[in-house]
């Protein structure tokens, strides 16, 4: 094999199978072959390669580009790979290649641009999640439901501010993947082994060629540092269980018990022995797949402990954890957006069901308050009596029991039979409850027009971050195309 050269004999095939990461590495292949590259372009640039050879390797990895990796013969990784292929088209010349470069700051940097791109994606995909969100709740806005706490009935609100508060979750899953973009985008690139290299190399030549925002300045931090793979899983996982509560919900709604909505048929499933029914898988394995991307992030932090400076081939493991729990991620953000704009809801179930559970109760005690200027505890204890009655309560039935807790008529002190009966009206609940964040529709008429607002630029950032990256590998490309043509 190529790298063991005459140091190492032989290896047997099960040990090269324990060794090799070529699996995972099928995610950085193409990343791979942008690197040698950028690097090949940057020591023609030096004077450490001449133009001959550079011209013959940068032609060969085009090929290899076009032919697909399909081709490349066996190796511990998919560098050993590439390399060896090199070598075989151009002859002994392919291994400059590798001049002032180790593996190691070559997969760091490779990891590096293949989860920057997942990340684009990744982000392009939940701003779409976010933006079905607000969409339904811009539909809803005058949809009364039942609001829960403890999964009982608490207060009324609104479709629209229900949905409203899973997209500001979204948001900040958002803002986090935006924020951790930038630490992923800094190239480890010319940090060689670990201290770096003698040859008169740039890095930031081809931290610029690769569109990378700056470089990982230590070298030795630069091969060995995967915090921000961590931290990328991290943001995963949190994304990942803000959308399992979305699904669960789903899952709940949809139930017979429930029955405030129904899932297309394109995203459930039926039982293989019982014809009636309609199962929202789509939404139960979302449900799941957080806890995939939970391994990830444990999986990953449990090899990156207590392992020493610099470099070690533990971090191979931790790699395929990364794709692992990002790929659940953008799976299951493509499937819950669709699931969700595709919902169809029942809006007189949700409607009769706002008013169950005495959810009007939190309004009838502060009216109590309000009017007639008594402790809100002790509003709350009346009220809480109250709930123990049957059917819907009068203002006979207020006097007597604010009599037996505190010795009141609230009737005598302002308290009307229309003030009861507006306490008592889910609309008016909702609709007094348009202070900042409330479920009042113009008070979530206006968190949907910041919410509007705040897309379009979290859009423009999203594009401009692409675009910049799209840019710069034009650039590199073009350069190649020219380096090849003028040899």
């Amino acid at each position: 094999m190529l790298l063991r050269g005459s140091r190492l004999g032989d290896i047997s095939g099960e040990v090269l199978d324990f060794i090799s990461s070529r699996d995972a590495d099928l995610w950085i292949a193409e990343a791979d072959v942008l690197v040698d590259m950028a690097h090949l372009l940057m020591l023609y640039d030096r004077g450490l390669i001449q133009r001959k050879d550079c011209a013959e390797i940068l032609k060969a990895l085009k090929e290899l580009l076009a032919e697909g990796f399909g081709v490349l013969g066996e190796g511990e990784d998919i560098h050993e790979a590439i390399e060896a292929y090199i070598i075989e088209r151009v002859g002994p010349a392919g291994g400059r290649m590798h001049t002032a470069r180790s593996r190691n700051d070559e997969v760091a940097t490779c990891i590096r641009i293949a989860l920057r791109e997942q990340m684009l994606g990744l982000m392009e995909e939940l701003l779409q999640m976010i933006d079905a969100l607000v969409r339904i709740a811009d539909e809803t806005r005058e949809r009364i439901i039942p609001g829960y706490t403890h999964l009982q009935h608490a207060q009324p609100t609104t479709l629209a501010h229900h949905l409203l508060a899973h997209a500001d979750a979204l948001i900040r899953d958002l803002e986090r993947f935006e924020d951790a973009y930038d630490r992923v985008n800094l190239s480890p690139l010319g940090a060689a082994a670990f201290a770096s290299t003698g040859f008169d190399i740039d890095r930031y030549m081809t931290c610029e060629l690769l569109g990378f925002s700056g470089i990982v300045e230590n070298s030795m931090d630069a091969v060995s540092g995967r915090d921000f793979a961590l931290e990328v899983l991290s943001d995963t996982s949190i994304l990942m269980i803000n959308l399992s509560r979305i699904a669960e919900e789903i899952i709940l709604w949809s139930t017979s018990e429930f029955g405030y909505l129904e899932v297309n048929d394109l995203f459930a499933s039926t039982s293989s022995i019982m014809p009636q029914k309609k199962n929202p898988d789509t939404a139960e394995l979302v449900r799941a797949k957080s806890g995939t991307a939970i391994g990830s992030l444990v999986g990953a932090l449990s090899i990156a402990k207590a392992l020493p400076m610099s470099y070690n081939r533990d971090l191979q493991e931790l790699t395929p954890h990364i794709w692992r729990g990002i790929g659940a991620a953008r799976s299951s953000l493509r499937v819950m957006k669709g699931c969700v704009s595709t919902l169809r809801f029942d809006f007189e179930r949700l409607e009769r069901s706002s008013a169950e559970g005495f959810t009007t109760a939190t309004e009838l005690a502060d009216s109590m308050v309000r009017i007639t200027g008594i402790p809100f505890r002790t509003a709350h204890q009346i009220v809480g009596r109250i709930a123990r009655l049957p059917g819907k309560p009068s203002l006979e039935d207020l006097d007597r029991i604010a009599m037996e807790v505190a010795d009141l008529r609230l009737s005598q002190m302002g308290f009307k039979a229309e003030d009861l009966e507006r306490a008592l009206d889910v609309r008016t609940n909702v609709s007094m409850r348009s202070r900042p964040g409330g479920p009042a529709p113009e008070e979530v008429s206006r968190m949907l027009d910041a919410r509007k607002k705040y897309m379009e630029s979290a859009s423009s950032r999203i594009a401009e971050r692409r675009s910049s990256v799209d840019a710069a590998i034009k650039r590199l490309m073009e350069l190649v195309d020219r380096t090849v043509a003028s040899s």
